[in-house]
């Protein structure tokens, strides 16, 4: 440890600090949160909050977990999240696999078609019109299929699967396999953390997806929790709940408590993904940065 201490220079200490404050700096609002979540709520409203929160009490989580409709938004925001990933991970390595195809004629074609899409928009309100024809408003499809494939993440992928050994694939060919064959025994299994570092970033988009419910789902019951959260920041409408018990804990928070604790309860889930896949993460930000 002190040979390694010594080896270091000027340039590794300034690192080491940057880093740190870069730490702290992501680290502050997130404790800053909590720490206002379960302080007094009297305290609350009327001292500053540093860091350490102004005595300790659980009542804004009481109050929000004891509202049954946020166990609803969970679960759709699971769905959304897991299914919209696994969607995404499946259409942009079928997508992405043909063209490391050598014999693929329509590669040309398909590859123009693609990248225009990267300059070219249709806008919101063609987008809107063409989501509406297909049946998916107020429907688990809009949170799912729309945005599944797109040119840039087909761009990577195809830049990690044409650097896997193309003896692979002819080794699989000459034993029989075809090429979905080929992509779902071979290729994709090499990719790991490819596909763990996309998951990764498509789920923490799914989860924060706001914009599109807003737009195209007006039942409550297919609401994700960031409406909610939408809602307890913007709105605070728990309030308007009927349920004696709940009134009675609400006279017990104040609204600064109940919007830090919907932010944590909704952060919580998507940060508990990171350290399963922090092995292959470390891997996969590199994806596409040595062979383009």
């Amino acid at each position: 440890m002190k040979s390694k201490l010594k080896r270091m220079n000027l340039f590794d200490y300034i690192n080491y600090l940057v880093v740190a404050l870069l730490c702290a700096s992501f680290l502050y609002p997130v404790l800053l949160t909590v720490s206002i979540s379960i302080s007094e709520p009297q305290r609350a409203l009327t001292q500053k909050i540093i860091l350490l929160p102004l005595g300790f009490t659980l009542d804004a989580y009481r109050f929000l977990l004891s509202d049954g409709r946020i166990l609803g938004y969970y679960r759709n925001s699971i769905t959304y999240a897991i299914g919209g990933t696994l969607v995404f991970l499946l259409f942009t390595s079928m997508m992405a696999y043909p063209f490391i195809i050598g014999s693929f004629r329509g590669k040309k074609i398909l590859n123009f078609y693609m990248i225009v899409t990267m300059f070219i928009g249709g806008g919101l309100i063609p987008y809107y019109f063409v989501v509406r024809a297909l049946g998916f408003i107020d429907t688990i499809w809009v949170m799912i299929i729309p945005g599944a494939v797109s040119a840039y993440n087909v761009v990577i992928f195809r830049t990690f699967f044409s650097a896997i050994p193309g003896e692979l694939r002819e080794s699989a060919h000459m034993d029989g396999a075809g090429h979905y064959t080929t992509l779902f025994r071979i290729i994709l299994p090499i990719s790991k953390p490819l596909l763990a570092t996309f998951a990764l970033f498509s789920m923490v988009g799914k989860w924060n997806d706001f914009f599109t419910p807003l737009l195209f789902i007006r039942q409550d019951a297919l609401m994700p929790v960031q409406m909610m959260l939408r809602r307890m920041l913007v709105l605070l409408d728990f309030r308007d709940t009927q349920n004696k018990d709940l009134l009675m804990i609400y006279s017990s928070v104040s609204p600064r408590t109940i919007k830090s604790a919907a932010v944590i309860i909704t952060i919580i889930p998507i940060m508990a993904v990171y350290p399963f896949l922090q092995k292959y993460f470390a891997k996969g930000v590199l994806v596409g940065s040595l062979k383009a």
